[in-house]
């Protein structure tokens, strides 16, 4: 005689709860995990604090036994060093605030002023994220010596001021926003910069932040353009002038994790400081409503 199966009634008001056991085995794995991507920024830290003369001792300490401060001081009296901290900082600032603002206009044309061919341009100007930088690399150098920009703040700063993901990003947080207001706004007389500057920006705050750190971590870590754009060591920024400083030091792997750990503690504290809008910048626009 078959048996009958007896469907598995499932109570959607009442999910089933993992279990205590799976609960920690599941936050012991992601700890575990978090550790993990902390072994690299762990290790740089052991081999900035190590003597260049036992970085190729093996095997290794995993702590070192006498901490030296040597290489960083070798690293901050380069003496263009600081010219490289000062040049990285301002093109990242600079890029950053002039990206914020035309990113921002342009999605807010996109996404709330109707005029023709605007679905078709913004997908054209989506298009270009497809083309890898590579690609312009060449073109963009010609057009730049040509207009006499190498080995100047400009050619570091004006290529990077326009950017689709700034602008696709930005897009997706202002179509969220409701039409309603903006249209009432209209009907009071306000004109388009009115409505964006006091009512589209205050409203995309998290939008804005969540932008404006990966830009300026973006910028910050840059390497490519400015190697190709700039000639003197001064024009120089962080990125590059590491690996300038591994040609005048080779070997010195002690003094080489000394520079990369300062070069990577403002992107640490920019971070840090501002996690809770970089948290909020991933979700909300992700959210239509």
């Amino acid at each position: 005689m078959a048996t009958r199966r007896v469907p598995l009634m499932v109570d959607a008001d009442h999910p089933a709860r993992p279990t205590p056991t799976g609960t920690v085995v599941m936050i012991a794995l992601l700890v575990g995990l978090a550790l993990l991507t902390l072994v690299p920024l762990y290790w740089m830290v052991v081999t900035a604090l190590t003597p260049s003369a036992l970085t190729v001792k093996f095997p290794p300490d995993l702590w070192p036994k006498n901490p030296d401060f040597q290489n960083f001081q070798e690293v901050l009296g380069r003496p263009n060093f600081w010219r490289w901290v000062s040049t990285t900082t301002i093109v990242a600032s600079v890029v950053t605030v002039f990206e914020l603002f035309t990113a921002s206009m342009a999605a807010y044309a996109f996404a709330k002023v109707s005029f023709r061919g605007s679905k078709s341009l913004f997908w054209l100007y989506i298009l270009s994220m497809m083309l890898p930088f590579q690609v312009i690399l060449v073109p963009l150098f010609i057009m730049s010596s040509r207009l006499g920009l190498v080995d100047s703040y400009a050619g570091l700063i004006l290529p990077a001021l326009a950017s689709p993901y700034s602008v696709f990003l930005m897009k997706q947080f202002i179509q969220t926003l409701p039409s309603d207001l903006i249209d009432a706004a209209r009907v009071d007389g306000a004109h388009e910069f009115t409505i964006f500057t006091r009512i589209i920006l205050p409203l995309v705050k998290p939008g804005l932040a969540f932008l404006g750190i990966i830009t300026f971590i973006a910028q910050w870590n840059s390497f490519l353009w400015p190697l190709i754009i700039t000639r003197s060591a001064e024009m120089r920024t962080l990125q590059v002038g590491l690996v300038l400083l591994r040609e005048e030091v080779p070997l010195s792997y002690g003094v080489h994790m000394a520079g990369a750990l300062l070069a990577a503690v403002p992107i640490i504290i920019v971070f840090l400081s501002s996690q809770k809008y970089f948290l909020r910048g991933t979700t909300v626009g992700a959210v239509k409503g």
